[in-house]
């Protein structure tokens, strides 16, 4: 197999010149994998650089120098940054059990394990890496794949819901002032805003994920949405100007360059939320409603403080881009144009 023919579905397997293991081939085609099965040790690292494989067994029952060599993979393996979230399966003898977690094996088996445990003990592994890989490592959030699952699972299920998009407005300007350590604490402050109003209120029925950067998603049951987008709202601008130093927290806004290089006055980061629901609109694909929410955030962000709004357009009239069909609500001076539902 060549290396472009790699791809998430694919199994590396280094294999030792021993008998066999049907378990382990029992669970691959189980499993739906591509196998590529390898014999030069070389190989593996050069194979998991070029195409990120779902991941990487190394069969080490063969002579100890052998097992040597497949435990020095692991521990390259495991060195690199982008190789290092692929898991890795060690098949070692009972002696070198502990050297392979040593050697950063996400799971070591013995050659006479229990099938049934084997295959177990494998799919909780694929599991923890997907769940690992799919978190922001800054906030903790699930990533856009746990995302969508949600929104397909939401559209499948015909429940109402509503999709809202938040993003930040000045965010990149606060940036640019404050450093990205302080723009990182911002992005963590929301994630936290947004985790604990929506789990608060919602309970299970809530969901948050991160999009990435400033980009956040949040789905709730459609007659929690009103209380949850003005709770996350009333939150953020309380909590939000505590993040600037006192003389621009004071005056507002502080002065910086845009990409001409002039000056010009920056106000305090303030929050836009696009809302979408399925009580006037019938979704059938999760891409539908990330579509729609993006245009629906968009329309936000172009409105003066902190607001959200949610689209009450009906399906038929979704190629309309009339702000007639949307209603707005909140920023700092209070609720504007409300009316949600009319």
């Amino acid at each position: 197999m060549t290396i472009a023919t790699l791809n998430e579905q694919t199994a590396l397997r280094l294999t030792s010149g021993q008998s066999p293991l049907t378990w382990l081939d029992a669970w691959m085609s189980d499993a739906g994998f591509i196998v590529a099965l390898i014999e030069d040790q070389e190989d593996v690292l050069a194979h998991a650089l070029r195409m990120r494989p779902r991941t990487i067994v190394l069969d080490a029952r063969g002579l100890p120098a052998d097992q040597d060599r497949a435990l020095s993979i692991c521990r390259r393996l495991k060195r690199d940054s982008y190789t290092a979230i692929v898991p890795v399966v060690m098949v070692v003898p009972t002696e070198r059990f502990r050297d392979a977690f040593e050697a950063g094996a996400d799971e070591v088996l013995r050659s006479d394990v229990d099938p049934i445990e084997a295959g177990a003990r494998l799919a909780a592994m694929l599991r923890r890496s997907d769940r690992d890989t799919d978190v922001h490592p800054s906030t903790r959030l699930p990533g856009t794949r746990e995302i969508e699952a949600d929104l397909a699972r939401r559209v499948a299920s015909g429940e109402r819901f509503a999709a809202c998009y938040a993003d930040l407005d000045f965010f990149k300007e606060f940036n640019d002032r404050y450093g990205y350590h302080s723009g990182d604490q911002v992005i963590r402050l929301l994630a936290r805003i947004l985790h604990d109003v929506v789990k608060g209120l919602c309970g299970e029925e809530g969901f948050v994920g991160h999009i990435g950067g400033d980009d956040f998603l949040y789905t709730v049951p459609v007659a929690a949405m009103p209380r949850v987008c003005d709770e996350v709202i009333r939150v953020f601008d309380e909590l939000i100007s505590l993040q600037y130093s006192e003389q621009d927290r004071r005056v507002g806004y502080f002065f910086g360059k845009d990409r001409r290089g002039q000056l010009h006055r920056v106000p305090l980061m303030t929050l836009s939320v696009g809302v979408v629901t399925n009580q006037r609109r019938r979704f059938t694909r999760a891409a539908e409603v990330s579509e729609l929410a993006t245009e629906m955030k968009t329309y936000a962000k172009s409105l003066p403080g902190s607001v959200w709004a949610v689209d009450r357009r009906r399906e038929e009239s979704t190629s309309s881009s009339s702000s007639a069909g949307f209603d707005q609500h909140r920023d700092r001076n209070g609720v504007r144009n409300g009316g949600y539902g009319q």
